[in-house]
């Protein structure tokens, strides 16, 4: 295999120098809407062995790793994907060398993977296309109607342990220093690195104490030193403005999902009026029904009452050993009253 730096590395690199000057742009998986058809020019980002990870690739593996994505800054989720793809083909090849894919167990992960590429093929292909511009536009207009205008300022702060370092930076601005110099050198937060800068937000996005305080100033003004539940602020208002919805190329990537996953629902319905569907494991269909009675219950009709005495359930008898293959994929207890 020939040599390349792993992406773990240059992860920690662009960590530590706070960029990431690598030729990733042409894949933004912080805004791309992951219901939509590959398009675009598919290239190589790595090889594995000689087999080629493909963007395509890349953006079909997110949805597999996008629990771990959201507090991870944009530009670095592009190569965490790679890295996570890298190893899974280092050990898919050496599963593959050892005999694993005329393993029932594999044969069964694929008949359930297969089930989920041609789920995610028809909504990329057939479902998300349906969606037009003209209805995105309509529901984006809907949706920014209902926008409250709120007052947003941008602040800067800096964050101390104690009250009397808060005085001292309080001092220290008064005899000319720079607030944002003095940010990154004394505040305990990840804002320091940006000169204290907290960017726009409203006031109930922050802590009681500190909107309070900050809405209060005037642009320009420093703030006395504040207490909060994490310290100790001095804050600088920068600007203010008043709120809008973003604009409609920032969001219309995310209200088509919404669209989609609308349709999805409605073919669903459909679906499921003319299907045959039947629960055979005994618990499922339990849970079933004592969710339906609940229902039932809730909206005034007076639920089946259940005569069998095994139905009831013996709450002292120790839980016998699971022969079901369910392991522990427990069913949640039927609600209490």
């Amino acid at each position: 295999m020939d040599h390349m730096p792993r992406i773990r590395t240059i992860l920690k690199t662009a960590l530590l120098a706070g960029v990431f000057g690598l030729a990733f742009s042409g894949v933004s998986l912080a805004q791309q809407d992951a219901s939509a058809p590959l398009t675009g020019q598919d290239s190589t980002v790595a090889t594995v062995n000689g087999y080629e990870i493909k963007t395509s690739e890349v953006r079909m593996a997110f949805d597999d790793v996008i629990s771990q994505l959201p507090n991870m800054p944009a530009k670095m989720r592009f190569p965490f994907v790679v890295e996570f793809l890298i190893e899974r083909h280092l050990i898919a090849q050496v599963a593959a060398k050892e005999g694993t894919a005329d393993s029932e167990d594999y044969k069964r992960r694929l008949a359930a993977y297969q089930a989920k590429a041609l789920r995610d093929s028809y909504l990329a292909t057939k479902i998300s296309p349906s969606i037009t511009e003209e209805e995105i536009k309509a529901a984006y207009d809907k949706e920014t109607a209902k926008v409250t205008q709120t007052e947003r300022i941008r602040a800067r702060h800096i964050l101390v342990a104690t009250e009397k370092e808060a005085n001292d930076i309080e001092a220290k601005l008064k005899a000319g220093a720079k607030f944002e110099d003095l940010a990154k050198q004394y505040s305990l937060d990840g804002s320091k690195d940006y000169g204290g800068d907290l960017g726009y937000f409203t006031a109930p996005e922050m802590v009681a104490e500190f909107s309070k305080a900050a809405f209060a100033l005037k642009q320009g003004e420093v703030s006395a030193p504040v207490k909060t539940e994490y310290g100790w602020h001095v804050i600088r208002l920068d600007d203010r403005k008043m709120g809008a919805a973003q604009p409609f190329d920032q969001v219309k990537g995310a209200i088509r999902n919404v669209l989609v996953r609308n349709k999805v629902q409605a073919i669903l319905a459909g679906l499921q009026g003319t299907a045959k569907v039947e629960i055979l494991d005994p618990d499922l269909k339990k849970a079933q029904e004592e969710a339906q009675a609940q229902l039932k219950k809730k909206a005034g009709e007076k639920p089946a009452v259940a005569t069998d005495p095994a139905a009831q359930g013996d709450v002292g008898a120790p839980a016998a050993p699971d022969t079901s293959g369910k392991g522990d994929l427990g069913l949640p207890d039927a609600p209490k009253q």
